[in-house]
This record gives C-alpha cells, sequence and structure tokens, in this order.
C-alpha cells in the first residue's frame, strides 16, 4: 500500500485535534481541519499561530519554517474538503453515533485508497471500522495530550484491518517524530487501559474519604514521581471524557475496578467536569484555567491536629537499607540518634552504610565534611533494644511480617519510656495489629517511609482507631522538621500509594498474559503516554517481583475483590525464583555483576 500521506485532513479542531494538526503541518503535510463549529476552527488557527510563535522564540522552528506550516494549514465546516485526503483522522466528540455518521459521510466523499483512523481511546475500533464501506482501510491512531509534546502514538487494528494500512500510518508516525506501538482493539488500548483503572481508583479512595484529595495527589507524586496526582489528571482530562472511558471497559472487562466510581457520574452530572469547568476534584481561577484556587475544601495553612510532644531522641530497629536511611534522615535533622541492631555487628555495618552514604553526598557537595561529621557523631550504634530506654521516638524498620514486629513491638513496650512515641514503618501490614502487641496502642502510629529514604519526600503518616490525637500531631511535627511531606491515611493495606500503585501493575501483568502487549511496547506506552518515570515492568523487576506479589496478596484478602487478584504469571515467577534485579532474572534478564 504505497500512500505518500501528503494531504491529511483532521475532522474535529478541539484541543487534540489542533494539537495534531499542529504536528502533521509543523513535518510538512498539508492539513486541512475540519469542524462544523466556525469559533473552533477560529480557534485552531488562532492556537497555531500562538504554539509556533511561541516555538520560534525559544528558538525551536524558525520564522520561516513557521510560515510554511501555518501555510499548510486550512480549516473547512464540511466533510467534502477531505475529498483529496489521503489519511483522515477524526477527533471528534466519543459516541458511536457522531464518528459513525462521520464515517458515513466520509465514505461518499474520500478516495477508495484513503485511510480512515479514528483517535479514540474508548469505543470499538471494530464496530466504527464495520460501518464503513471500507473496514480494512479503518484502524485507530490515538495521539495524547498535548500531541505536539507527547511521543507516544497507539496504532490500534481490527480484525479487519489490513497490515499495509497499519504499516503506512506507523510510518508516519515515526517521521512525526513519534513513537507508535501497535496494539489491539480493546477499550483503553495500552496506556489509558492501565492508566483509567488507576484514577478510577483513586476516585473512589477520595469519596470513601480515605483521605483529602491534596494528600492523594501528593502521595502518587512523591512517592511514584509522577508528573501529576490522580486527581488533577482527572480534572485536566475531563471527568466526563474518564466515565466514557471506564464505562467502555467496564462493559467489555466486566472487572469492578473499571466501574466508574459513583463520584465521576455526579460530578458529571452537576457539570463539575474539571478544568474545562472551572472546577471538578479542584477549583480553578475560570473555565480552562489550570491555577488551582482555595474551595471550602482547602486546607488552612498551618492547621495541624493540635499540640503534640517533645521529641529530641529517635530511636531507629532495624540494620537493613531502610533502617539505615531513616537513621540519617533523622541525624540530619539534628535529632539523636541510636540505631539498634539484633548485634552490635550488624549495628556497627549499618552505621558504617550511613557513612558510606554521607562520604557521596560530600562527594557530589551536597555536604560539607562538617556537617558529615556533625551527623555521624550524633548516631549510636547499639546491640539491643535497652539503648531505646530514653528515646522519645521509637521507630522500626524490621522484616514486613507480622509476628517479626508484634514482637518487637512487645519489646519495645517495655524498654521504651512512658510517653514514648512508637512507630511502624510497614507498608502492608495491619499498625492496629503491631499496636496491639503493646500495653499501649494509643501510643503507636505508623511512618512509611519511601526507598531510598534520604532521597524520597514522602511519609505516609498512619493512625489506627486507637492512635492518640498528640500522637499524630507529634509525627506530623516530625515530618515536618525532617523536610518530608506527611500525608494522612487510615489503617488499610497498602495506604495510599500501594493501594493505588499495585493494582496497576498487576493489570499491566494480565495484558501480557492475554498476549495484548509486549513487555517493551507496555513500558514505553506507560513512559511515553502516562508520564511515569519507569514502565511497570520496569518498577517490578527493581521493587522485587515477592515483594509485589506479597503487597498484591495483602490487597486481595483485605478488599477481596477478585480484579486485585494476582496474575498467575507473576505467581509463577516468583516459585520459579525469578524475583527481579536481585536474582538477575524478573520479567527480564540482567547481567551479574
Amino acid at each position: 500500500m504505497d500512500t505518500p500521506l501528503s494531504t491529511i485532513a483532521v475532522v474535529g479542531l478541539g484541543t487534540m485535534g489542533t494539537g495534531i494538526a499542529e504536528v502533521l503541518a509543523l513535518a510538512g503535510r498539508e492539513v486541512i481541519g475540519i469542524d462544523i463549529s466556525e469559533a473552533a476552527a477560529l480557534g485552531a488557527v488562532a492556537s497555531l499561530e500562538a504554539s509556533t510563535a511561541r516555538a520560534v522564540g525559544r528558538g525551536r522552528i524558525t520564522e520561516e519554517e513557521r510560515a510554511a506550516a501555518l501555510a499548510r494549514f486550512r480549516t473547512a465546516d464540511t466533510l467534502q474538503a477531505a475529498a483529496d485526503a489521503e489519511l483522515v483522522i477524526e477527533v471528534v466528540p466519543e459516541s458511536y453515533e457522531i464518528k459513525q455518521q462521520v464515517f458515513r459521510e466520509l465514505d461518499a466523499v474520500v478516495s477508495p485508497t484513503t485511510i480512515l483512523a479514528t483517535g479514540t481511546n474508548a469505543l470499538s475500533v471494530t464496530r466504527l471500522a464495520a460501518e464503513s464501506q471500507r473496514p480494512e482501510r479503518v484502524l485507530g491512531l490515538h495521539f495524547f495530550n498535548p500531541a505536539p509534546a507527547m511521543k507516544l502514538v497507539e496504532v490500534v487494528s481490527s480484525v479487519l484491518t489490513a497490515p499495509p494500512a497499519v504499516e503506512t500510518v506507523t510510518a508516519l508516525a515515526r517521521e512525526l517524530g513519534k513513537e507508535p506501538v501497535a496494539v489491539g482493539d480493546r477499550p483503553g488500548f495500552v496506556a489509558d487501559g492501565l492508566l483509567f483503572g488507576y484514577l478510577n481508583q483513586a476516585a473512589a479512595m477520595y469519596e470513601a474519604n480515605y483521605a483529602s484529595r491534596e494528600d492523594i495527589d501528593a502521595a502518587m507524586k512523591l512517592g511514584c514521581g509522577l508528573p501529576m496526582g490522580p486527581l488533577a489528571l482527572l480534572d485536566l482530562i475531563g471527568i466526563d471524557t474518564a466515565r466514557t472511558v471506564l464505562e467502555a471497559m467496564y462493559a467489555e472487562s466486566h472487572d469492578r475496578l473499571h466501574a466508574p466510581a459513583p463520584i465521576l457520574g455526579q460530578l458529571s452530572s452537576a457539570g463539575l467536569t474539571g478544568r474545562k469547568a472551572g472546577r471538578g476534584f479542584y477549583t480553578y481561577d475560570a473555565p480552562g484555567g489550570q491555577d488551582v484556587v482555595p474551595d471550602a475544601l482547602t486546607p488552612a495553612a498551618g492547621a495541624e491536629a493540635g499540640a503534640g510532644r517533645a521529641v529530641a531522641s529517635v530511636g531507629v530497629a532495624g540494620s537493613g537499607t531502610m533502617a539505615s536511611g531513616i537513621a540519617e534522615v533523622f541525624a540530619k535533622a539534628g535529632y539523636g540518634v541510636v540505631l539498634a541492631a539484633r548485634t552490635q555487628e550488624k549495628a556497627d555495618l549499618a552505621k558504617g552504610r550511613i557513612a558510606t552514604s554521607l562520604e557521596r553526598s560530600v562527594s557530589k557537595g551536597r555536604l560539607s565534611a562538617e556537617a558529615r561529621d556533625e551527623t555521624l557523631a550524633r548516631i549510636t550504634a547499639a546491640g539491643s533494644l535497652d539503648a531505646f530506654a530514653e528515646v522519645d521516638l521509637a521507630v522500626e524498620a524490621v522484616a514486613e511480617d507480622l509476628e517479626i514486629k508484634q514482637q518487637l513491638f512487645a519489646a519495645l513496650d517495655k524498654v521504651c519510656r512512658p510517653g514514648a512515641v512508637l512507630a511502624t514503618t510497614t507498608s502492608s501490614l495491619p499498625v492496629v495489629a503491631v499496636a496491639r502487641a503493646t500495653a499501649r496502642p494509643e501510643d503507636v502510629i505508623g511512618m512509611h517511609f519511601f526507598n531510598p529514604a534520604p532521597a524520597m519526600k514522602l511519609v505516609e503518616v498512619v493512625r489506627t482507631v486507637l492512635t492518640a490525637d498528640d500522637v499524630h500531631a507529634t509525627v506530623r511535627a516530625v515530618c515536618a522538621k525532617i523536610r518530608k511531606h506527611p500525608v494522612d491515611c487510615g489503617d488499610r493495606a497498602g495506604f495510599i500509594v500501594n493501594a493505588l500503585l499495585f493494582p496497576y501493575l498487576n493489570n499491566a501483568i494480565k495484558m501480557v498474559e492475554q498476549h495484548y502487549a509486549s513487555l517493551d511496547d507496555i513500558d514505553a506506552a506507560m513512559k511515553l503516554g502516562g508520564g511515569y518515570p519507569m514502565g511497570p515492568f520496569e518498577l517490578l523487576d527493581v521493587v522485587g517481583l515477592d515483594v509485589s506479589l506479597a503487597i498484591e496478596k495483602v490487597l486481595h484478602k483485605e478488599f477481596r475483590d477478585p480484579g486485585l487478584a494476582p496474575a498467575p504469571l507473576l505467581e509463577h515467577l516468583v516459585a520459579a525464583g525469578c524475583l527481579g534485579r536481585k536474582t538477575g532474572r524478573g520479567f527480564r534478564e540482567y547481567a551479574r555483576r
């Protein structure tokens, strides 16, 4: 199929259509922008003029290239204008009726060799193709917003699509400087198929009053390195759009994780659809605005939960990477730290690990030699928990095993002075079960640091139904002093980050099990289309497949949702000893060091 694709029509000149038109015009294509709305057409022209002017100002293109691109773009208000196009890309509203009407009219207008592409991310490409007179030339071409900046393009084939049409459009995507990923026809495809389930779970978490919108968003940005929190992203996408995508996904999967959270329907029905309406989960300065303004739900500046207890000294129990990292954090912040392990030798090794970490900071110019020495001098290595007798805050960072933690807290209960705060760093176990191992459960709280503790800014502060208010206030104040961002959450499996992260990872594994897409394509889709710092399989191999499986089992046991059942492929790999980077093989193989 030798189709040059020199003339391309874009039907629908909203934000996405205008962005696609800009990409095509800058790449040397003649572009016909079609929209029944004169205002939309004028807006597209103005948008192209403004965005290309910015590109000139930033030195990305010359004034001559700008003038040529603008000259290659023209608008029309009828599909008849697409008669000479070799490719038509429709990005009209997500409605079968609207899209089918566009395809029927195009059938009567365009050449028999013209490729028809739908920009849908929620509807069936196969169903749209079946309504066309030339189903073999219909496919999906899913750009991501903003189209000029986002590299990913999902090229979607139905069972009716001719391979040469796919090859032609894939070649075009590469010429545009995009990264095309070939996927089959299912709602959401790869990127949105994984992304929208995660967004839905975040909306449900907020609806359940488990955590505030600010804490949910901060947790996912700081805990996972995401460019936006899930609720802010829903506002950007459009809450009504997200609900449409989820309805389509649920219709196919019948997975409760895809059943739209009721709050999405409530906000949509109220017209609170996000940024475009000026209000969604957050309130914005104007419809279409991007600046969040305070509203009735915005936390008052400086409002904290009362007075806490004085903390001058901290005990850290454990000898692993997390324990030494937490001890380093507290010592840098000026606290006297007792680092206790099962033996003096293990405690000394843990302190040595801190010394090495501090030395790296000195060599990189992040820390002075004097500050390094002062930090190390604040840390006392001990071979017994008896050294915690006078600490004001005891933080455990031992193995993620409930029985081990309960034994440790029973020991802390006997050793630590009355009034000392006892904190667990568990990421998946019930904090209250640890607290009940003591005679003072009101003094026990969760402080879930993220690895590596010196670098990661997030701490999930987990209070149980028994935790005292002043204990919660104490930990919030301590987080501020050690320059961490605390987010409040209740005592349930996964807290915020893991409860949202691991179902997403599990669904990525299921995509591979179903032979829907490859590891590489899924990782590329989430990095390029979702802005994730790592693809799901890269992340799983770094975290450890055994750790991931354990967390997914805890989530499944607590919430009893069939959609949370660990993917069999994950269980098989763990049973085979393929645990990720630490064993040299997980979802991928790694060179032994």
